[in-house]
């Protein structure tokens, strides 16, 4: 992105007035961190805002500015930031010390509740994170099957691993990412998002497929999502030819429902990956799953079999406080209404957005499905009417795609007026949010549309 678009907007002189101390915090980052950032989505021209604390919905940045905040820690935060219970089990964990380097009673409690809440979930191992968690997924498949092969999805997103960094953004037709082996990439099959019939195609003709991976409710959260009975068909094709079906719940578990999408949409896949709302906010993946495919990390099952164990390390596996948080977050999910709760928060918010399009007259739609939006900027300058929008009726690369410079304009402006989004841009929604809450995003939102106008991004 050109840094001419900095340059005479009214947008980011309003952002460097407001944010000042954040300022000063990014120059001393830029000396320390490459591009002044420790996670890509939180690079932002001029720069980002720095966050002291958070409560509930709401953030407070080092200048002591108030944001409606939708990125809830890329997604972990569906209860809200510092629920108090979880700040109980946290704090309790803590005082009877951080790290055991031995089994403890925690990490039973927190893998039989997601055994009892998962449906494929028959055994379970912890990681520290979701990248590793589709990383130990992927090997895994390979173990069962003695395949080689994964077919992934253009623009899904697995995290940051060399089996999975092609494809997201960019190197769609097979390119090699910069710092990945060849022969790695060469075993991964990127296949287009909705096309059934060639990944059937290819599964019944390839026998070297060991898995197939994919978000559940499509890429980013449902920004692309599936047509209508594209899982049960991959679910049916994949169990005849005895292919391992990987549903990536990093973001969609304990989101979509209790027992995440495959709950909601009753298909069950062979492994499932676990992140984010995991931990109750705190470090923490796993991998949960058949027994017969997870029992290739076991010590016993493999001397039985005569097979080789999977190794799998990890110093900060079912950390005792990341299970304390853990075991909160997920008894309160389970005993309670919050997926609803933030689902509905969801429908409204994208239907507040949408009024908001409809009365500027702008050429965008608000979209998505459970406890997110999207915000679709049309780079293509096509007729779009918010009431009539069907992302079907578009590319899917063009549903992940924008015009240049804007979704950054887009947040500084919505930074401004005091919300915080994701720079795709959408956001997911929690269980904290209020009515307050949404109504202050569609002020926002149309505060921000009106100088994105006078600008002449719109």
């Amino acid at each position: 992105m050109p840094d001419d678009f900095l340059s005479n907007s009214a947008i980011v002189a309003a952002y460097r007035e407001k944010t000042p101390e954040s300022a000063r915090l990014a120059k001393a980052a830029r000396q320390l961190f490459p591009s002044g950032v420790t996670h890509d989505v939180r690079y932002l021209k001029p720069y980002g805002i720095y966050v002291e604390r958070a409560q509930g919905s709401r953030k407070w940045d080092a200048d002591g500015n108030e944001y409606v905040d939708y990125i809830g820690g890329h997604g972990a935060m569906l209860l809200g930031h510092s629920h108090p219970k979880i700040v109980e089990a946290v704090n309790h964990a803590m005082e009877n010390g951080s790290h055991f380097g031995a089994n403890h009673g925690l990490e039973v409690r927190w893998a039989e509740l997601i055994c009892e809440m998962v449906p494929c979930a028959e055994r379970v191992r912890f990681t520290s994170s979701g990248t590793e968690a589709t990383l130990l997924a992927l090997r895994l498949a390979r173990a069962h099957t003695g395949r080689k092969k994964i077919i992934r999805f253009k623009t899904h997103f697995h995290g940051w691993h060399d089996h999975v960094t092609a494809g997201i953004t960019s190197h769609f037709a097979g390119e090699v990412p910069t710092g990945v082996i060849p022969d790695i990439v060469e075993n991964v099959v990127l296949m287009a998002p909705w096309d059934i019939e060639a990944v059937t195609t290819l599964i019944e003709n390839d026998k070297d497929i060991a898995g197939v991976i994919l978000e559940p409710t499509g890429a980013t959260f449902g920004m692309v999502p599936f047509p209508a009975g594209f899982l049960e068909a991959l679910r049916e094709v994949t169990a005849e030819h005895g292919v391992v079906l990987i549903f990536d719940e990093v973001v969609t578990g304990f989101r979509v429902s209790p027992g995440g999408a495959q709950a909601h949409f009753g298909i069950t896949p062979d492994i499932t990956t676990l992140g984010k709302i995991i931990a109750g906010g705190m470090p923490g993946g796993a991998v949960a799953g058949a027994t017969e495919i997870l029992e290739a990390l076991d010590f016993d099952a493999t001397e039985r079999l005569g097979r080789e164990k999977i190794q799998h390390q990890g110093t900060f596996n079912a950390n005792p406080v990341c299970c304390a948080a853990g075991i909160a977050a997920l008894e309160i999910i389970a005993n309670s209404d919050v997926c609803e709760r933030a689902n509905a928060s969801g429908a409204e918010l994208r239907q507040r957005l949408n009024d908001v399009i409809i009365e500027k007259g702008v050429p965008w739609a608000a979209y998505g499905a459970f406890s997110s939006f999207q915000l679709f900027t049309n780079p293509q300058n096509r007729d779009v009417s918010p009431e009539a929008f069907d992302p079907f009726d578009f590319d899917y690369l063009e549903l992940k795609s924008n015009p240049v410079g804007l979704p950054n304009k887009l947040r500084l402006a919505m930074l401004v007026n005091g919300v915080d989004i994701s720079g795709w841009p959408g956001g997911t929604i929690t269980a904290a949010h209020t009515q307050e809450d949404l109504e202050k995003t569609a002020q926002a939102f149309s505060a921000s549309l009106d100088v994105l106008m006078r600008e002449g991004e719109i």
